[in-house]
Formats: structure tokens, C-alpha cells, sequence
């Protein structure tokens, strides 16, 4: 049986295996051997005992049977391919979706939330769809930036630029703000899409972003004089209302979705003429939330392209109820205990008290303990 074997050419090892076994367990059963003949590979299983019968004379040595499992074999190794395929599928699956994600997440440093939102929701192709609604335009323009970008260093003006805007960006994200556009250092946020709460509660929340964003600056005005801005920053605020086309305006390559019509360029103008750090407001806006709050009227002027004059109203303060409403995402109503916060600058400090309350309750609740204890 050693010699059929070497002579079908099994390899060495096989073949030492199968001795081996069949001295020790007096059968040895190899499940794949492989046999080439007539220029066909194939594939056999062999089942071997070694048998020593006085009885039986004619059955002693070394019994064997080899069994066709060609077919089997071919299945089980498409198997295993598939399998191997699917595994490689899943890899490439992860690594996309990773690639996605990362995709994604980059992408949304440059889209305001609701637009990401509504471009990473929607099912059919909306590239094409514009509406026609009422917005709340607001625009903001640092005081003299050019003389700032002229004296400040490349490195320092960019830290000073982006620490601006991501406070001003936090704030327009809070009160729900759709952020259009950087120009630079201008800023251009509106309300009442691709989200809107009505056209007073827009209004509010625009008037509302504007009055924070101006609390934020003053409070970071020695973190920036620090930086080298020796006299601080002043910035200039215009809000204007009104009917506006909204969409994904561009070209085939690219696509901006913003905001067309007079209110755009009502904004930008109220903007130039406020003084610095002033927030100046149009009729519209005005007559939507002048019961919240105080406001002169400035004067009138007539910008470019208007066929009238317009009105315009500096504000002066902003009802502390109407902020209290605005404000409502940042306060947090507990089981125990109620949070309010009426600006998100505060949020580190509400932190710290809330350690030392709960400081203060864990002494009183040892000492509670303590003093219930038996002696």
C-alpha cells in the first residue's frame, strides 16, 4: 500500500502520517489526497485499516478504500471563496463607510446644520427647488478689519479671525440661525429657513443672536488685546425682514445654497451705516418684535437700487422675558433640580457652582448620616 501511494504520488509527509497512524491506531483515515491521472486533478479520501486474522488469512495487511470527493471538495472551496470574497466585501464596506463619515464630517465644517441636515435627509434631487418665503437677513461686519489685517501678523490675525467667528457661530447655531456665508470677516446669517418658528419668533431670535453676539465681543475684548489688538473689536450689526428667494443658487459644478432678493441687501446696508457696536434693524424687524423691545428710530436712507427711502431703528435693549424665551435650549429642567442660563458664556461658570453645590450637599449628607448613626 506504501508503494500505490508513492507511486501516485502523494507527498512524503502524507505519506509518514498515514504510516504512522496506522501502526499506532491500527486505521488512519486522510480526508483530502490529492491525485493527478490522465491530466485531471482529483480528489480522494482514504480510509486504511491494518487487520491480522488467524481466521482470516486472506484479509491480514493493510485494507484500503478510496472514495471520490472531487465534487465535494469543489463546493467546499467556492464556499470558502465566497466567504472570502464576502469578508473582503465587508472590509471594503467598513473602509467606505469610514471614508463617508469622515467625508461627512469635514462637510459639515462648511454647511450650516439645517443645510446639512436637509441635503444629507433628503431622498430625491432638490438642487432645483426654490421658494419663496419670508426671512430675517442679518449681517455683521468688523470695524476698520483692514487696518487690523495690515498691522497684526498672518498667524495672529487668523487666530483672532477664527476665535471670533466660532463664538459668533455658536451663538447663530443656539438661537437657530441658518448660517449663509463668511466674507471674510462679515458675517451673514437668516432666519426662517430651512427651519422657521414664525415670522415674529424668527425675528426675535435673529434680534435675540444679534444682542449676544454683541455681549460675547465685549466680554472677549481683553482675550483679543492680549493677542495684539490694541483696540479691541468693534462690530457693526444690520437686520433687515422681508420676502426672499431661497435655494441652492450656482452652476452645474457648484452649488451655494443662499438667500436673493432686497432684504440681502437692505442687511448688508443697515450693517454700513450702524455705528460700531450697534445693531440696526428695518421697519419690518421693528414692527415684528417692538413689543420686546426698546429702540430709536436712526434716521432714513435710501440705499442703492431702492426706489424709497427706509427707516431704520437703532436698538437699545432687549426685554429680559423675551430672551428668557429665546433662551429656552439652554436651560435644563431635572428631576430635583432646575438650571437656568441666560448666556452660553456662562455655561463653564454654572459648571463650577454646580461642584460646589454638590460639595456642599455631600458634607451635609455625611454629616446627615453621621448624626443617624447609633452610638
Amino acid at each position: 500500500m506504501f508503494d500505490v501511494l508513492e507511486q501516485l504520488g502523494l507527498p512524503g509527509v502524507q505519506i509518514d502520517t498515514y504510516k504512522s497512524e496506522l501502526l499506532e491506531n491500527g486505521s488512519v483515515l486522510l480526508p483530502k489526497v490529492e491525485i493527478s491521472a490522465n491530466g485531471e486533478d482529483r480528489i480522494y479520501s482514504l480510509l486504511s485499516t491494518f487487520t491480522q486474522d488467524a481466521d482470516f488469512t486472506y484479509l491480514n495487511g493493510i485494507q484500503g478504500q478510496f472514495v471520490d470527493r472531487t465534487a465535494e471538495w469543489s463546493l467546499r472551496k467556492e464556499r470558502e471563496e465566497l466567504l472570502e470574497q464576502k469578508l473582503r466585501d465587508r472590509e471594503l464596506i467598513e473602509a467606505k463607510s469610514r471614508e463617508l463619515q469622515n467625508l461627512a464630517t469635514r462637510l459639515a465644517k462648511y454647511l450650516s446644520p439645517q443645510i446639512y441636515k436637509s441635503i444629507f435627509s433628503e431622498s430625491e434631487d432638490t438642487s432645483h427647488v426654490h421658494r419663496r418665503k419670508t426671512l430675517n437677513i442679518f449681517f455683521s461686519d468688523i470695524v476698520q478689519f483692514t487696518d487690523l489685517s495690515d498691522t497684526l501678523e498672518p498667524e495672529r490675525l487668523a487666530d483672532v479671525v477664527n476665535s471670533y467667528l466660532s463664538e459668533m457661530t455658536n451663538i447663530a447655531l443656539e438661537c437657530g440661525g441658518t448660517i449663509d456665508k463668511f466674507i471674510g470677516d462679515a458675517i451673514m446669517v437668516f432666519f426662517g429657513d430651512p427651519e422657521t418658528e414664525g415670522e415674529a419668533e424668527d425675528a426675535l431670535r435673529c434680534v435675540e443672536m444679534a444682542v449676544r453676539m454683541q455681549e460675547r465681543v465685549a466680554q472677549l475684548q481683553s482675550k483679543w488685546r492680549k493677542k495684539g489688538v490694541t483696540n479691541g473689536l468693534k462690530v457693526r450689526m444690520g437686520i433687515a425682514t422681508g420676502f426672499c428667494t431661497v435655494g441652492n443658487f450656482g452652476s452645474d459644478q457648484r452649488l451655494d445654497y443662499t438667500v436673493l432678493g432686497s432684504p440681502v441687501n437692505l442687511a448688508s446696508r443697515l450693517q454700513s451705516v450702524a455705528e460700531p457696536n450697534k445693531i440696526v434693524m428695518d421697519e419690518n424687524t421693528f414692527n415684528l418684535v417692538e413689543t420686546v423691545v426698546s429702540a430709536d428710530l436712526a434716521g432714513e436712507f435710501q440705499p442703492r437700487g431702492f426706489a424709497r427711502p427706509v427707516r431704520y431703528y437703532e436698538l437699545k435693549t432687549l426685554a429680559q422675558e423675551a430672551r428668557h424665551e429665546v433662551q429656552k435650549q439652554l436651560s435644563h429642567v431635572g428631576k430635583h433640580v432646575e438650571v437656568m442660563l441666560y448666556d452660553s458664556g456662562d455655561i463653564r461658570g454654572a459648571i463650577e457652582e454646580l461642584r460646589e453645590i454638590q460639595n456642599k450637599f455631600e458634607a451635609l449628607l455625611a454629616k446627615n448620616e453621621k448624626d443617624a448613626s447609633p452610638p
